[in-house]
């Protein structure tokens, strides 16, 4: 543990935007950098925010023993999840791996280093979910002090055991794929279906205990959570250590994490080095043949350089990418289950007519295809490279330009495939179809415009990783969230006047308002490319 520290203590140092601040005479990077703070404070006031109204609402119904176990699942499933799309980018093939591996330490020593930076970068997310239950449970349940202090301890290691599982599971798909010449094609497709096979868990369940009625079972959210904490031991270790003061349960978390942590990381240690020599190597054709070059606009070829650099890389296309698959999923499954069926199973059967949720199918599949614009981190992901790009005879605003057209080749499509699957599964009639459709393509217009503000206002080019600015950059985290509490909002929204107004001159209203979004966001865009 001496090394791991001492390692961590070097990347947090070499990382930390304090420690850039501090060292930094750069008075623009510095003005970046407290922005970078601000945003970060209102994203943590945001989740802050909802834990605790969510944990109020629980209390306020009599469910306050069921807090603590919340808590647990919530932290555990986030940061299984967080884990498991980032592991790739930490463990694995990151750009610091021959300088790190070149130190006299062992190669478990480095990876579980790497592991416990994830850990520390991510621990504000899972601290303000974690502190915002305990306040609302302690308006309902009034613990002795020793309480608070139990449960800020024990927040510090909950998110520890499903990060070690989502890692060793990233673990055993690297070492899988590196077996293979298309490292890279193979990491991500097995990415993409162990993601998919998550989504349809909950139904693969319901089909197999469907003679054992698993909805009637678990009919009252206290009833699930004791469930699912039935089955992941820590959860239920962390609620009675905080419902009944319990010690043991307490050291038997922290002892349970330490000792995973160590059998994790000597397993990974063993083929650590042959996997990501693997994963950094690049097969070679034996037969290349030269054919004619063709010719491409500027704009064009700057959308296909951004499509290779998607391609190349695994943390990449699964960030940017799953949104779209999600979009062709929900799309079949419509056309094979039906629109009725698909809307009562998500409010479980409410008694109401399905026909006024039509309006708000194009926001329901921009919630999928919105979740990460690549234009938020493609002017970052240019890092030490930036100066290639500007010493190009172009103008700033066409490499702008080309990364905003290949979202928009990115996105289109798959809005207009689900829309259209929805559509029809909908028997929506053939003029609402096309508004449907042209509210889409405004939508994704929207969110690659907006998505490239957010990228080039927080940009970073001085990232070591990948996932600094993929998954964790405050570019990110400022279209992501607002984006993604605004849609939700507005799927509410347009229901509501549908029931009011026509659906046809609801959707023209949408697409005006969208269209002059997504044209304020295109200028602003353009204005803050010629400042880089």
């Amino acid at each position: 543990m001496k090394n791991n520290i001492l390692l961590l203590k070097t990347l947090l140092l070499s990382t930390s935007y304090s420690n850039i601040y501090k060292h930094c005479d750069d008075k623009k990077k510095k003005r970046r950098i407290v922005g970078a703070y601000v945003g970060m404070f209102i994203v943590y006031a945001m989740i802050m925010a909802y834990s605790f109204i969510a944990t109020f609402g629980y209390g306020a119904v009599g469910l306050t023993g069921a807090i603590p176990e919340l808590c647990a699942l919530t932290i555990s499933s986030i940061a299984f999840l967080f884990t498991f799309f980032k592991t790739n980018g930490y463990l694995f093939n990151f750009k610091e791996y021959d300088m790190l591996m070149s130190l006299p330490f062992e190669s478990r020593t480095v990876a579980g280093c790497k592991f416990l930076y994830m850990y520390v970068k991510s621990l504000p997310w899972y601290l303000s979910i974690s502190l915002a239950m305990m306040t609302g449970y302690g308006l309902f349940a009034f613990p002795p002090v020793h309480i608070y202090l139990i449960w800020l301890i024990l927040s510090l290691v909950l998110p520890i055991i499903p990060m070690l599982i989502a890692a060793f599971l990233g673990f055993l798909i690297a070492k899988v794929s590196a077996g293979f010449k298309k490292t890279n094609l193979i990491q991500t497709v097995l990415t993409f279906i162990f993601v998919i096979f998550c989504f349809s868990l909950r139904y693969i369940i319901d089909a197999v205990f469907k003679e054992d009625k698993v909805e009637d079972i678990l009919s009252s959210t206290s009833e699930v959570i004791d469930n699912a904490a039935g089955y992941y031991f820590p959860a239920k270790w962390f609620e009675l250590a905080i419902d009944s003061g319990s010690i043991f349960h307490a050291l038997l978390l922290l002892g349970v994490s330490v000792i995973l942590f160590s059998g994790v990381f000597y397993v990974v240690g063993q083929s650590y080095r042959s996997i990501n020599s693997a994963l950094r190597s690049r097969s070679a054709a034996k037969k290349y043949k030269m054919t004619p070059q063709k010719r491409h606009s500027i704009l064009n070829s700057i959308a296909y350089k951004e499509f290779k650099r998607m391609t190349g890389s695994t943390t990449y296309i699964t960030n940017v990418g799953m949104g779209e698959l999600l979009a062709v999923i929900l799309g079949v499954a419509t056309l094979i289950m039906g629109f009725d069926k698909i809307v009562g199973v998500v409010t479980q059967n409410a008694p109401f007519d399905p026909t006024i949720v039509q309006p708000a199918i194009p926001f329901i599949v921009y919630f999928l295809i919105g979740m990460v614009a690549s234009t938020v981190c493609s002017p970052s992901l240019e890092g030490k490279q930036y100066w290639i790009m500007q010493s190009l005879p172009i103008k700033k605003e066409q490499i702008y330009q080309g990364k905003m057209l290949f979202n928009m080749y990115l996105t289109v499509p798959f809005m207009s495939f689900g829309i259209i699957c929805l559509c029809i599964s909908a028997k929506v009639p053939v003029i609402n179809t096309v508004l449907y459709l042209i509210l889409g393509v405004m939508l994704c217009a929207f969110s690659t415009a907006w998505g490239c503000v957010c990228g080039i206002k927080h940009m970073r080019l001085d990232w070591e990783n990948e996932v600094e600015v993929i998954k964790q950059g405050s570019a990110v985290a400022i279209y992501m969230l607002p984006n993604m509490f605004v849609v939700m909002g507005l799927v509410v929204g347009v229901i509501f006047l549908g029931m009011k107004i026509n659906h046809a001159v609801l959707t023209l209203i949408f697409i005006v308002v969208v269209a002059a979004l997504a044209g304020l966001c295109y200028l602003r865009a353009l204005s803050l490319a010629k400042k880089v």
